[in-house]
């Protein structure tokens, strides 16, 4: 089983990601942060085996997070999960900072875990 943890601001959308997670066998969720700052202390605490990722939040955003978190550690998976993943400019941000995949919102159960079991 593999660990995970939601970093979103929006609680009903790190909600949503929990529940889609405790749907699936395959998944648990270890923690949610509300900003990158956060996630970077839970990752550390708790050490997820990958990280739903917002690009928007408060304090630090998205982007400032997965490209802390890669330095931290090559090997971290990092799905971005964002109203901007189609935009191209933020998608080959994302990608180039080190995100493994982006979801777009707003997503789908399947769509999640489909990309989720890629990694």
């Amino acid at each position: 089983m593999q660990r995970v943890l939601v970093v979103d601001d929006n609680l009903s959308v790190a909600q949503q990601i929990q529940s889609i997670l405790h749907t699936s066998s395959d998944f648990v969720c270890v923690g949610h942060a509300k900003n990158g700052a956060e996630a970077i202390k839970l990752n550390h605490g708790e050490n997820p085996d990958i990280i739903c990722m917002d690009m928007e939040m408060p304090g630090m955003d998205g982007l400032t997070a997965v490209r802390s978190l890669t330095k931290l550690d090559k090997t971290v998976k990092i799905v971005m999960v964002t109203s901007f993943g189609t935009i191209g400019s933020w998608r080959a941000e994302a990608l180039k900072a080190g995100a493994r995949d982006i979801v777009t919102k707003p997503f789908d159960a399947e769509t999640l875990l489909t990309v989720l079991r890629s990694l």
